[in-house]
């Protein structure tokens, strides 16, 4: 298969190594791969259930739940995982580096200019299955990408600029699209090859309701079979799925399993319990507070530790009082002891330092000292400057304000406290509201969030994690940070073919944001994931797109041999 490199050129894209401290304990099996079984997981989100099936809605956590059903033109090159002796762990939320992607729908694809368009050839013969009431079985066409590129461009949820770099989209034949640009993206893959929004909808669905589970139908190696809110969602075997791998050299038809189940567990302790008695077969997050005595309680787990993709902070309105004075945002850095956190609440399993660019962005992340004295403050526990600074922005008796927390988030129920604490020393008070998932993200996107908000924030890739953080109307902004002249920047550093370019324009930006504290930035936790030993063509990889695991779970296989003899 063709792949040109310009094609292929993440303009994004560095090398991504990751900061996972422990390669897989368990080599991949010699044995060949056996078909059947159910795969049991709790995922990376397993506190949170379904957000919604439908791409226009616009909601990040669609690809996760639908990524195994709908696929896209792009993905992970699977084969290029550290398991198999590449370089690539694949935990990244939403960064596929250069040498690491492939195509899934697309076959092959070829930039050509005046004017600058990139023409895909789509794979022949990827079906659409029969599904009663919705669609009879047929093949995917040109015409389902163009559908899907423009529903999703007219959704009336779509993120502010998204896709403002294309001037068209178009079927020229029966399984070719061409993409004309009016300019040049840094993300042109990722907006709409593999990333949050990208899911190939055909129009049956959409014509159904493409919101009702019951309705979701695509081309990928599974079928939603089933929905439950706040228990599961099930999936089952696309027989008729195209897609084969080679596994232990022998040619494999995707996927292995019968059927996959992802189980929503809203309580840590329940989860952990299903995990150490074989309910769960995966089970991709755990705090690192759990690890220890899951290793004794269970010592046939296997185990990866990676580095949150996940930023930490407790943002600030800017366009609140007193939050639109920087003296006061600082003061609230330095009254927090962030060395303390990572030693004794994190027990030492985080970095104080890794947000908003990831450790992993090779040629795009600083570490803290090579920042600049000011910024390197912010990291500094100093309760009587802040003190003065408080005083100096005139709130010298300090001042109470309203944070908002989620209730899905149990290292932020504890977290939060500790702040309180922190902050009263310096005179600030918390008031705290604890919040249901639904209601958490909800307060944000429609930005009638409190002056004080704590949450996690994907990192995404090296430019998405400025953007849509700090730029004017974004809906990831929390903080209403709103600078017309950081905005330009912003669309500079996208317009910018030369990667190298980019790299400096971005480190310039992350320090000015940085420096200008819109956050308490706070330290990013490691993570640990664990699965069982007859879980087999596995190491711990966690997304082949943006936060999309489909791909991954297509290539598992269970060893129900070792399963019966290790009691489950």
């Amino acid at each position: 298969m063709y792949h040109s490199r310009a094609a292929l050129r993440l303009a994004t894209a560095s090398v991504a190594v990751m900061l996972s401290l422990a390669a897989p304990a368990f080599a991949q099996s010699e044995a060949p791969p056996k078909a059947g079984g159910t795969l049991e997981i709790g995922t990376v989100y397993v506190t949170l259930s379904a957000l919604s099936f439908d791409s226009a809605d616009w909601n990040w956590k669609h690809n996760h739940d639908t990524g195994s059903v709908y696929e896209q033109l792009f993905v992970a090159d699977l084969s290029k995982s550290k398991r198999l002796g590449g370089k690539h762990p694949f935990y990244a939320d939403a960064w596929l580096p250069s040498d690491a992607i492939k195509g899934e729908l697309a076959e092959t694809w070829t930039w050509k200019q005046n004017p600058l368009r990139l023409e895909i050839n789509l794979r022949k013969n990827v079906m659409f299955p029969d599904k009663p009431g919705v669609m009879a079985a047929r093949e995917l066409v040109a015409d389902d990408v163009v559908f899907a590129y423009n529903r999703l461009d007219k959704s009336p949820k779509k993120i502010s600029g998204y896709f403002d770099h294309l001037d068209k989209v178009e079927a020229t034949d029966k399984h070719t699209v061409v993409f004309t640009f009016k300019n040049y993206n840094a993300e042109w893959d990722y907006r709409f090859g593999y990333g949050y929004y990208s899911a190939i909808i055909p129009k049956e669905v959409a014509d159904a309701g493409a919101g009702n589970w019951k309705n979701v139908n695509g081309t990928g190696p599974f079928l939603l079979g089933d929905f439950v809110q706040g228990n599961s969602n099930t999936y089952v075997k696309n027989p008729n799925y195209w897609g084969t791998e080679k596994i232990n050299g022998v040619e494999t038809k995707l996927p292995l399993v019968d059927k996959i189940v992802y189980r929503t567990i809203k309580d840590e302790a329940t989860y952990l319990t299903a995990l150490r008695t074989g309910k769960l077969d995966i089970l991709e997050n755990i705090r690192w507070s759990a690890v220890d005595e899951l290793k004794k309680s269970a010592p046939q787990l296997q185990w990866s530790k990676w580095l949150s993709m996940n930023g930490q902070f407790l943002a600030l309105r800017v366009d609140t009082k007193p939050f639109d004075d920087v003296r006061v945002r600082r003061a609230l850095n330095l009254a927090v002891n962030k060395q303390e956190i990572v030693k004794e609440y994190y027990g030492g399993n985080a970095e104080m330092f890794a947000y908003p660019q990831h450790p992993d962005y090779l040629g795009y992340f600083e570490p803290l000292e090579a920042m600049p004295d000011s910024i390197k403050e912010l990291f500094t526990y100093n309760p009587e400057k802040a003190k003065k600074l408080l005083a100096e922005a005139g709130v010298p008796k300090g001042f109470t304000f309203k944070v908002q927390v989620c209730a899905c988030q149990p290292d932020h129920i504890d977290l939060v406290p500790l702040l309180a604490a922190y902050f009263e020393q310096v005179g600030v008070k918390l008031d705290i509201q604890t919040l249901e998932y639904g209601a958490f993200l909800s307060a944000m996107t429609t930005k009638t969030n409190a002056p004080g908000y704590l949450m996690n924030n994907g990192h995404t890739n090296p430019t998405t994690t400025i953007r849509k953080s700090f730029v004017r109307g974004q809906v990831w902004n929390p903080s209403q940070w709103n600078d017309p002249e950081y905005d330009k920047k912003m669309d500079t550093v996208y317009l910018e073919q030369d990667e190298t370019k980019r790299q400096a324009m971005l480190k310039e930006m992350t320090r000015e944001i940085l420096d200008k504290a819109p956050y308490v930035w706070l330290p990013t936790p490691y993570i640990f994931t664990a699965w069982w030993p007859w879980v087999k063509n596995y190491g711990g990889e966690l997304r082949a797109g943006a936060v999309r695991p489909g791909p991954i779970y297509a290539r598992i296989w269970v060893d129900q041999d070792l399963k019966k003899k290790l009691g489950h």
